[in-house]
């Protein structure tokens, strides 16, 4: 209308955990009343990085995972760096372990994608083990599964997500599993008391980018 200022956009945005990030747009009149409300919902990528390192086989390990939310345009929008480990543990348990601390971290339902390094991990779920496994009582042959305890709980903290499997190569040019690597096996070391306990984590790089 001529001679009456157009009302300019305020605008509040407010970021879930991971998964959603939800712009609020209010337009306001010069004297305050409310004309209209809209939210623009963006979807985020979510990625869950993770591997397992051990000394000995059985011996000390630590395992380690990288939560990463990323925008439409590949930016990240938020990032979760988790990491621990065990005096006596197995390479195995440890890449189980890290993959459900990671999924235990998320707050609500997402769609994600798991990048491990281990084929153990990765196959059990892409080449139909854990169905066999649960069909047959928990058992491979004759004998039971081992860490049945981890793949059980597994199962339960994948049930609220949707979850895509996409191994990568350890140790190679992946950015985000080599700083799961750096992790786990700086936990590693910890538990094997190579490093004292207490010891900062390695620094991190600059933030990786996607595979």
């Amino acid at each position: 209308m001529p001679g009456l200022r157009q009302p300019e956009p305020s605008v509040a945005r407010v970021r879930g955990t991971l998964g959603i990030e939800t712009h609020r747009r209010v337009l306001r009149t010069p004297w305050g009343a409310r004309l209209s409300t809209y939210c623009l919902i963006v979807a985020l990528v979510t990625e869950l990085w993770s591997d397992g390192a051990c000394s000995g086989n059985p011996g000390p390990g630590g395992w380690a995972f990288i939560l990463i939310a990323r925008r439409p345009d590949g930016t990240v929008a938020k990032k979760l760096e988790g990491h621990g480990g065990e005096e006596m543990t197995t390479n195995n348990r440890m890449e189980l372990k890290a993959a459900l601390e990671g999924l235990l971290a998320l707050t609500r339902p997402t769609t994600l994608t798991i990048h491990p390094d281990s084929a153990y991990l990765t196959s059990a779920f892409t080449e139909g083990w854990l169905g066999k496994w649960q069909s047959s009582g928990w058992k491979s042959g004759k004998k039971p599964v081992k860490n049945q305890d981890l793949w059980v709980a597994l199962v339960d903290a994948i049930e609220p997500h949707t979850v895509t499997w996409k191994r990568v190569k350890g140790h190679s040019t992946v950015a985000p599993n080599n700083r799961c690597d750096i992790l786990a096996t700086h936990e590693r070391d910890i538990h094997a008391g190579r490093v004292p306990a207490g010891t900062p984590r390695p620094a991190c790089a600059k933030t990786p980018s996607s595979a």
